[in-house]
């Protein structure tokens, strides 16, 4: 399983289109990959679920990526936070 923590700079935090964004990103590898903010944890590939965390500007959250792809996978969504929020 490979991880990384990322403090979210975008204003508005993670809302509609930026969590679009993110599930579609997402769902480009083959590897499971789970948003964690605080005690809470959901797939990434969701976009009601990434909503219902309400991640806000200055939050810091935790991406975890375990799979056949992870490497690629990790690397692609930290790109994709750093692009984005």
């Amino acid at each position: 399983m490979k991880s990384f923590r990322y403090t979210i700079t975008d204003k508005t935090g993670i809302h509609a289109r930026p969590a679009g964004l993110l599930v579609k990103e997402a769902r480009k590898y083959k590897s499971r990959i789970r948003i964690k903010s605080g005690e809470k944890s959901v797939e990434a590939t969701g976009l009601m679920a990434v909503m219902s965390l309400g991640i806000a500007c200055g939050q810091t959250i935790e991406i975890l990526v375990e799979g056949e792809d992870e490497q690629m996978a990790v690397a692609g969504m930290e790109q994709f936070f750093k692009r984005n929020l």
